[in-house]
């Protein structure tokens, strides 16, 4: 869908800010992309909920994090970025219950709700936002956003807010089916009571073996493609690393394979990295490459847990 027909149409007035033709590449953790045709950081919520309310319903809005699992192809986006910032990334504890901003990052959240002593460890070592990890129902050690989520609450593309329970959403592994258009403006947990040091620990401890066995110093968007097997690591010493991707990866020879400044890590050949340079071609143009290697080598066709939106460059466009 393109957004800016000609002549180009008047997009409604805001409170907080709107940029016409954004780059986006500094706005994701692989550092790609081009612009988008608009970019819209809503003020508050009244604010959301009017813009999206006055937007002609032909122009396509595309719900942003903070682009930490995410490849913006280098062409841009024909949409409406909307991206939440303050405003957005409050916490608020209750009696068992956890309710945070899609703004507010994981990790914090899990700190907030640690201190607080109720146990949503499990988001400490997910990279991004509440919103994007209810989007992808994202998980690890064997616990996922579906195993806590109690409600959100969202705004429509028409404008409407409405309240999301678990009948609305149906979780599956790496993906919830969330109305289209829809933008998260929170997100509301249960949580099991836990001693705060203890949760602490736990937390430290995940922290400790993501940095042994992850490139986290390195530019990545977390894992490029879903498990086969279904589920995520657990992290336990009993774990199966059968049908895992990093393993269908290494037997099909691609740990360490390069395409122009993109590779897969040498330390866990399921994350794709920025080595340098990198356009988003080369990024995603490399983990076809790995796909097609593991169907040849062992008949499974590996699913991308990343996120690939927009229009690749006019070089890169097929004749």
């Amino acid at each position: 869908m393109t957004l800016f027909p000609t002549p180009t149409p008047t997009l409604p007035p805001v409170r907080g800010r709107l940029t016409l033709d954004r780059p986006l590449a500094e706005l994701t953790w692989l550092r790609v992309g081009g612009p988008a045709d608009a970019l819209f950081q809503p003020a508050d919520l009244e604010d959301l909920r009017d813009f999206l309310a006055a937007l002609d319903p032909a122009i396509a809005v595309f719900p942003m994090g903070v682009g930490s699992n995410l490849i913006v192809r280098d062409g841009g986006l024909h949409a409406v970025v909307i991206r939440l910032g303050r405003g957005f990334n409050g916490i608020e504890i209750g009696a068992g219950t956890v309710t945070a901003g899609a703004a507010a990052l994981d990790a914090h959240v899990a700190r907030k709700a640690a201190e607080a002593g109720l146990d949503l460890t499990f988001l400490r070592t997910i990279p991004g936002s509440i919103g994007g990890a209810l989007r992808m129902n994202a998980g690890c050690y064997g616990s996922y956003v579906a195993d806590h989520f109690l409600s959100a609450e969202a705004v429509l593309r028409d404008g409407a807010r409405v309240t999301l329970t678990r009948d609305d959403i149906h979780f599956q592994y790496r993906q919830t089916d969330l109305p289209e258009g829809a933008v998260v403006t929170s997100v509301t947990f249960r949580a099991e009571p836990g001693e705060p040091a203890a949760l602490a620990a736990r937390m430290e401890e995940q922290l400790a073996k993501r940095d042994a066995t992850q490139p986290t110093k390195e530019r990545s968007a977390g894992s490029t493609f879903r498990n086969p097997a279904g589920f995520s690591s657990t992290g336990r010493a009993d774990d199966v690393h059968d049908l895992k991707a990093w393993k269908l990866i290494d037997e099909a020879g691609m740990r360490g394979a390069r395409r122009g400044g993109a590779q897969m890590s040498e330390k866990h050949s399921n994350f794709l990295l920025n080595a340098g340079g990198a356009t988003a071609a080369d990024l995603e143009g490399l983990g076809e490459e790995v796909r097609k290697r593991v169907f040849q080598e062992s008949g499974i066709e590996l699913v991308w847990e990343i996120m690939r939106v927009g229009e690749p460059a006019a070089d890169d466009k097929p004749e």
